[in-house]
């Protein structure tokens, strides 16, 4: 009975110790198992066993990957105070596991100091100006500074960004100033050629009245010489001459103008004091006027003979 108790509770410890030694590991992480203190292996994902009391879980790794902030003050080539945020994605490499665990403490305070050395070893090159335009050239300047010393100690760099950059601010506002002024400048030259423009358009355009205004006038007085050619020449054919034909022609106006202006709403005529033979007399004195003009033209025509067509002309003056 003695026996059976003990082979039993031999059975329970041996259950009891094979189940102390099983473990498991996660994904993405890597176990370091030491054996009496001495490195031994480095045990992946999945189910593992260990001898206990003889093995030893010292420490797992994340394989996954991290980012570190890291925050810089330096200044630049033209003596400007800086802020720069650096963003740098690291992770350990899983061959070089051993590297990580034994060979570095503490990873983040080494990448921070490699930061800290390379943007104040780059950025004092740069003015502010180009600090801004270039930042991806300091980003890739970090990724190598810390590649090269990093791999070393079993950690591989993502990506290194430099992620925002934080002048004094009395500088932001002079930059804003400067800027300001600039689009000020450009919104000036553009207002300006607008109004070039506006004045061209509209001088093109005064040119273009004034010329068909003229061309207007021009074709008005040619219709109405054409039109006195004719009642002339009409008035010719039933024994009127020129000078009683104009001197009618011109009494027809003056009482057709009398009589365009009566039509007028809340339109002022003033008549002149005049006798019953007012309109004789007027016809009389045209007569005469056209005669004198008549006279002085022939005697300047033989002086200066001018073409049919020009005669036509002066007298339709």
């Amino acid at each position: 009975m003695d026996w059976i108790i003990a082979n039993y509770l031999f059975v329970l410890l041996g259950i009891f110790v094979f189940m102390s030694g099983m473990f498991t590991i996660k994904q993405q992480t890597v176990a370091i198992l030491e054996r009496f203190g001495k490195f031994h292996s480095i045990r992946k994902p999945g189910l593992h066993f260990k001898i206990p009391g003889v093995d030893k879980i010292s420490g797992k790794i994340s394989l996954k990957i991290q980012q570190l902030d890291v925050n810089v003050e330096t200044k630049t080539k033209d003596n400007v105070f800086v802020k720069i945020k650096v963003s740098v994605q690291f992770k350990v490499l899983e061959e070089k596991a051993y590297d990580a665990f034994y060979k570095l403490d503490n990873p983040t305070e080494q990448i921070t100091a490699y930061v800290f050395d390379t943007i104040r070893a780059e950025v004092p090159k740069l003015r502010l100006d180009d600090v801004f335009e270039r930042k991806d050239d300091i980003a890739v300047a970090i990724r190598r500074e810390l590649e090269e010393a990093m791999n070393t100690y079993g950690y591989g760099i993502v990506k290194a960004l430099v992620t925002d950059i934080d002048p004094d601010h009395a500088v932001k506002n002079a930059m804003n100033r400067i800027n300001a002024a600039e689009r000020e400048k450009i919104a000036a030259e553009y207002e300006g050629e607008s109004e070039r423009v506006k004045i061209v358009a509209k001088a093109r355009a005064d040119a273009e009245s004034k010329r068909l205004h003229g061309q207007g006038i021009a074709d008005q007085r040619r219709e109405i010489a054409r039109g006195l050619e004719e009642s002339v020449h009409l008035l010719n054919k039933v024994g009127i001459n020129s000078q009683e034909a104009s001197a009618l022609i011109v009494v027809t106006q003056h009482y057709d103008t009398l009589q365009s202006l009566s039509e007028k709403v809340n339109s002022n005529l003033i008549l002149l004091p005049n006798s019953p033979t007012t309109a004789s007399d007027m016809l009389n004195s045209t007569i005469t006027s056209f005669a004198a003009s008549h006279q002085l033209g022939e005697q300047l025509k033989l002086k200066n003979p001018m073409p049919k067509l020009e005669e036509k002309i002066i007298l339709k003056e």
